[in-house]
């Protein structure tokens, strides 16, 4: 594929991004178009239609739905983080206290968790979607699943969010013992509390209930500007 093809690609990919990025965060497109700057019947228009935007326009854009203009063009999501050129030449890193970290995990999402593996010869890290309930993460997987038989023990949980563009982001570590839940009314309250939805799909009904003993977290900012 060519660079004019995936150009050609990205610009019709665009509303549909737009449009779930909207139903996540629970917007309308009126409220959409006054944070953007925007006509409502435009939001309205590039949500079904291939749009041609402005760089300005799609700034706009990706800050009133709070994400990055590469995720609105979809070119996230076959590279890993990082990958792109930043505009930011000196960014900051900074700690961030155990309760900042728990805020920013708080509404859950996709999340990696880390274990021992006693059948490989070294740790494995597996993509997750979690949910936060009384300050424990917990996720549904499958029966059988390797992390499954590692249990009860401890586990490593780790979340971030990036923006390459403008080098911002941050990302949380979680260390602590996780356990599977068998008990049949803690089971029915996480279902009612916490009902996660796998983000690989399929069958994945058992609950793993992870209680963090240390919480750390670093932010990356934009840094002073050298004159």
């Amino acid at each position: 594929m060519d660079n004019d093809e995936k150009a050609e690609r990205a610009r019709g990919d665009l509303g549909r991004r737009v449009a779930q990025r909207r139903s996540e965060l629970g917007l309308t497109q009126e409220e959409v178009a006054e944070r953007a700057g925007m006509a409502p019947g435009f939001v309205a228009y590039l949500e079904t239609h291939p749009p041609l935007l402005t760089k300005r326009a799609l700034y706009r854009l990706a800050g009133a739905l709070h994400t990055s203009t590469d995720h609105l063009l979809g070119a996230d999501t076959d590279v890993p983080p990082g990958v792109a050129s930043t505009a930011v030449p000196r960014p900051r890193l900074s700690a961030l206290s155990r309760r900042a970290c728990l805020d920013l995990i708080e509404p859950g999402g996709v999340g990696r968790i880390a274990f021992v593996s006693r059948s490989r010869s070294g740790p494995a890290v597996l993509p997750v979607n979690y949910a936060v309930t009384d300050g424990d993460i917990v996720f549904r997987t499958a029966a059988d699943a390797e992390v499954v038989r590692q249990l009860p023990g401890s586990v490593g949980f780790e979340v971030d969010r990036f923006d390459g563009t403008m080098s911002e982001g941050w990302s949380v570590l979680a260390t602590g013992p996780a356990r599977i839940v068998h008990d049949p009314d803690e089971d029915a309250s996480l279902r009612a509390l916490a009902p996660v939805r796998p983000w690989a799909g399929t069958e994945r009904e058992t609950y793993v209930r992870m209680t963090p003993d240390q919480v750390t977290g670093r932010r990356v900012t934009a840094g002073p500007t050298r004159v």
